[in-house]
């Protein structure tokens, strides 16, 4: 590769990295093409990119992005996206079912370091739409609890209410 493509390419993944929150580093040995092309599947679906390049220009690109980034050893592949919890569990999900291939060497979360183990944790995070949802849910049942003494006031002021009318009736 010529030094003109070489600092395109950095220039290029240092665009994307700035406007992504998360970035995780992988060990992708030990995958073949098959599954490989899966990874790079799942992790399209989930709106992340994988990247696989030398770890002089990764880091370059790194650094030159703003952040700063770690001394990367052996073959490396690069997550990066928006969403650092549905690339997690790619990852993680990815590598349960594969005998823990990708490995996850570590990664930047919003400009800071993170560690394999903090990047499990993430995983283990419900995704932002389940998350959504129990807020609403959380949201919705005391309105709901409210609506339900609402109603029955209702209903006891309507049986109140139709109790004198049979007693005027009856007099």
């Amino acid at each position: 590769m010529k030094r003109t493509e070489k600092e395109h390419l950095v220039t290029e993944l240092t665009d994307k990295l700035k406007s992504s929150t998360s970035l995780y580093y992988t060990d992708f040995t030990g995958l073949n093409v098959k599954r490989m092309t899966e990874l790079r599947r799942r992790l399209k679906r989930a709106g992340v990119e994988y990247v696989v390049i030398k770890n002089t220009l990764a880091l370059r690109a790194v650094n030159e992005s703003g952040l700063v980034g770690e001394r990367l050893r052996g073959p490396t592949g690069l997550v990066f996206g928006t969403d650092p919890v549905a690339a997690a569990k790619v990852l993680s999900d990815f590598a349960r079912e594969f005998e823990q291939k990708p490995a996850v060497k570590g990664g930047m979360l919003d400009g800071k370091a993170i560690d394999t183990a903090q990047v499990k944790r993430l995983a283990s995070l419900p995704s932002r739409e389940q998350m959504l949802a129990d807020l609403g849910a959380g949201l919705q049942s005391p309105m709901a609890a409210f609506v339900g003494a609402l109603n029955g006031l209702f209903y006891m002021f309507a049986g109140a209410l139709d109790a004198l009318k049979s007693q005027r009736e009856g007099a």
